[in-house]
């Protein structure tokens, strides 16, 4: 039976630490995930949600973008997906009661675990400007007001679009192009928070924004390096494909500032060694480097490779290198001239050790470089990930079995999104295919990713801000910042299954549109008044692209897909999608309306030839922060043209246009039928391609880069806990941190606690400090946060997001790419009162 909804906030006095664990997963993650599974949906519903989550003929994860292999086990999902499907498919809900009975001030006195623990969102909801309740609002009208606000808008670019990477790839593609129809790239996503940094690197390096090794890499692989990444909490399923590697032979090493349980010991609930025998010994090494400092630890690496060649030969893959590669000299010379000394004091790792792991990569004949946001979210990321490029391609581990670059994504579709256009600055040859397709001229201009949007807000700049899933106002930086510039915007509209802190952190005026999720069946009318059943599409961490169709029925009769509210917002906006007279759109299918194919494609297939929009990749140039031209004119009559209503009713037409505009996706509708896959084109792990702009893997030359600490103070890491999937937080435990009842704690290394003159348990406020452009210092605040000795590097530290994004600097962001520095922020500990 279902529980209902809590009805206080965490009580944070209640949070004790015990043990930390050596084990991840085992017979304690089963019961817990079914616990809450229960507790949400109850037992009857959580059997039939939980055999159908990645299956063939079921819907894909709502939580992270793991791929599976092509033969699926009957319980395809980890614990926290069976959170992540429990908290989607709960029975509780919110409707006009709720709202009625719970004021907007109320509401915003509650913590983001109270606020998402209330279930599912029914109704549309409307807040006006001075009211203190949101109110009912009918479909019709909502969007209606939503398209009125847009008409009335001076320059489109006074709208601001966000996308987090749950939507599918037919509503984004559908929502990009509703951006674009407006006149605006401003199309920040999630992804600007987090993996920009590698799409920033890869791209200039490879010349594709994504990773190069598919799943059955990873189980072939003699070598896995797993750096700032704790999959036993992030990417449960990884440890299945980590295991399967061991057994193989593979060797692991594990590179982080925390000992996590996931990369230590795997106990696999599916088999007989995982429940009785102890599981699985997953990391051969673990190497506890401080904050920062993986860039020196690849540059070490690299350096030992070389001088081992220069003394023995044989290490280094030449052919490789002079066939494929290009700067080769310049990095050597490089690594030639930096010096151990300054290695050992950037990781904060012995000489010794590190050349223990660099011989590690020298003896392996294949090696993979795993990483998540621990390399992602630092001032010096971009130039970080050039340099695991850098020692890849000494040994020609691109583009061969067992071997590449692995950049493993966090939300279900944030590639895919990514992959069919939401993004702020798009390349030329995906916007001339959209001109074609829907006979309009798309802007060109960038728009702004996620701090550039925020700080347009800022500045007053914006008017107008839609978001597509995801819960804007917790996930990004500057919590302080973020919420007093929402409080100026026109008109803010989310686009939500369920409540979270944006929709009461609002404009001064406020729209919930509900939407059904990954789980919920989605049937639409056509114009026929015949109802079918429909499904959508995503994209993995590793580039393949299957089916999703929801099973369990909605929790309102009424409510409307992604696809469907976009879809009609494009009606409303754009008219009957009739084309002009000379559009070459019915050159192609008249059946379908669908144009002939674009220079770049032939009749079997995209041209391997063709340059291939980097979609996925900021500019090369560094202009991250490009803002959109305010005197761009605008063209009100130049809009897209498509039959809306048709694309609401059947998203295999959005499939077919996204096949004519975006290269790769020839035969989407078939490749994916019946629980197929697509895989798209990779140049560099295919064909060992690269579109670069002399078609050669590019080494680089970095400047060695790491965070000085000042005396006195501590350099901090916001992280997820085991109970929490990106802002949605499940529970108050981490349990393999042995972390419980709470969630305001600050794990310090015990010898700084001395240092600093605290005690294990104290209570003290962080407060970051960081100097702008402009030498003034500032200072941010995060209150009742509970010292907890840990096993940390001196100087280092970490606590939990969303509570501690309150002191991240908006303007303290990744060179290249913008990201948010979340991972190094430098703070001291006040004691209270």
């Amino acid at each position: 039976m279902a529980t209902k909804a809590p009805t206080t906030d965490i009580d944070e006095s209640k949070v004790r630490a015990t043990r930390t664990k050596g084990v991840s997963v085992g017979v304690p993650a089963v019961l817990h995930a079914l616990e809450i599974a229960n507790e949400q949906m109850g037992v009857r519903r959580s059997v039939a949600a939980l055999l159908r989550v990645n299956q063939k003929d079921g819907f894909d994860c709502p939580g992270c973008a793991w791929p599976e292999t092509d033969k699926r086990h009957i319980a395809e999902f980890c614990e926290n997906g069976a959170k992540a499907v429990a908290e989607e498919a709960t029975l509780r809900r919110v409707g006009p009661e709720f709202f009625a009975e719970h004021s907007i001030d109320e509401l915003r006195g509650h913590d983001d675990w109270w606020l998402g623990q209330q279930g599912r969102l029914t109704h549309p909801m409307l807040l006006d400007e001075g009211e203190t309740h949101y109110r009912p609002i009918a479909w019709d009208d909502a969007l209606r007001l939503v398209a009125d606000e847009l008409r009335a808008l001076d320059d489109p670019n006074e709208a601001v679009f966000y996308t987090s990477g749950r939507t599918s790839n037919e509503a984004a593609f559908l929502y990009q192009l509703l951006v674009r129809g407006l006149g605006t790239n401003n199309l920040p996503d999630c992804s600007n928070m987090c993996h920009e940094s590698s799409g920033s690197a890869l791209t200039e390096t490879i010349g594709i924004g994504k990773g190069t090794v598919s799943i059955e890499d990873v189980h072939s692989a003699d070598l896995l390096i797993v750096a700032g990444q704790n999959p036993g909490t992030n990417h449960p399923r990884m440890l299945s494909a980590l295991e399967k590697a061991k057994e193989r032979g593979a060797t692991i090493v594990a590179v982080n500032p925390l000992p996590e349980a996931g990369l230590m010991r795997f106990e696999n609930p599916q088999t007989v060694r995982g429940v009785l025998l102890g599981g699985t010994k997953l990391a051969d090494q673990f190497v506890q480097i401080r904050l920062g400092g993986d860039q020196a630890l690849f540059q070490a690496i690299g350096k030992h490779l070389i001088e081992a060649e220069e003394c023995e030969g044989g290490i280094l893959d030449h052919a490789f290198i002079e066939e494929h590669t290009s700067g080769f000299a310049a990095y050597r010379d490089a690594m030639a001239a930096v010096p151990w000394p300054e290695l050992v004091a950037a990781t904060g790792i012995p000489q010794k050790t590190l050349r223990r792991v660099a011989e590690r990569v020298r003896t392996s004949s294949a090696t993979i470089v795993c990483w998540a946001m621990g390399l992602t979210q630092h001032k010096h990321s971009v130039a970080t990930l050039r340099e695991i490029v850098n020692v890849l391609l000494l040994q020609g581990n691109i583009g061969r079995p067992g071997a590449g670059l692995c950049p493993v994504r966090g939300h279900s579709n944030v590639q895919g999104d990514r992959t069919v256009g939401i993004y702020e600055k798009p390349s030329a040859a995906f916007l001339d295919a959209l001109d074609a397709e829907f006979a309009f001229s798309a802007p060109r201009p960038h728009g702004f990713d996620t701090v550039g949007a925020i700080r347009a807000m800022r500045d007053g700049a914006v008017r107008f801000f839609m978001g597509m899933g995801g819960n804007f106002v917790s996930a990004t930086p500057d919590t302080a910042v973020v919420e007093a510039v929402m409080a100026d915007v026109g008109l803010t509209v989310h686009v939500s299954t369920k409540l979270n802190r944006s929709h009461v952190v609002t404009g001064r005026r406020a729209l919930i549109l509900p939407t059904l999720g990954r789980t919920d069946r989605d049937r639409r009318a056509g114009a026929d008044g015949t109802v079918r059943e429909q499904r959508v599409s995503v994209e993995d961490s590793m580039g393949a692209v299957h089916s999703s169709r929801g099973r369990l029925a909605p929790p309102a009769d009424d409510l409307l897909s992604e696809v469907a509210i976009v879809a009609r917002l494009c009606g409303m906006l754009f008219g009957d999608g009739a084309a002009p007279d000379d559009s070459p759109r019915h050159a192609g299918d008249p059946e379908r309306g669908l144009p002939e194919r674009t220079p770049s494609e032939t009749a079997d297939g995209p041209d391997p030839a063709a340059a291939r929009h980097p979609l996925d990749i900021p500019h090369l140039d560094g202009a991250a922060a490009d803002a959109p031209d305010p005197a761009a004119p605008r063209h009100p009559l130049n809009v897209p043209h498509a039959d809306w209503a048709a694309l609401e009713a059947d998203y295999s037409l959005i499939r077919a246009h996204i096949e004519n505009v975006v290269p790769g996706f020839d035969d989407y509708e078939t490749r994916i039928d019946k629980g197929g896959t697509l895989f798209l084109p990779n140049g560099p792990r295919d064909q060992r391609r690269f579109a670069t702009p002399d078609g050669r893997a590019r080494f680089t030359v970095n400047a060695l880069e790491y965070p000085r600490i000042p005396r006195g103070r501590l350099l901090l890491q916001t992280l997820r806990s085991h109970d929490q999937y990106n802002t949605t937080i499940y529970g108050k435990d981490d349990r393999y941190r042995g972390i419980h009842g709470g969630r305001r704690v600050v794990l310090v290394n015990a010898k700084d606690i001395q240092a600093l003159g605290f005690a294990d348990g104290e209570i003290v406020d962080l407060v970051s400090e960081w100097t702008g452009a402009d030498g003034v210092t500032q200072e941010r605040r995060a209150q009742e946060f509970r010292i907890v000795a840990y096993s940390t590097p001196r100087g280092n530290a970490a606590a939990y997001y969303p509570e501690t994004n309150v002191l991240v600097p908006l303007d303290s962001v990744a060179d290249v790419s913008g990201t948010p520095t979340s991972k190094s922020v430098v703070v001291r500990l006040e004691r209270r009162g």
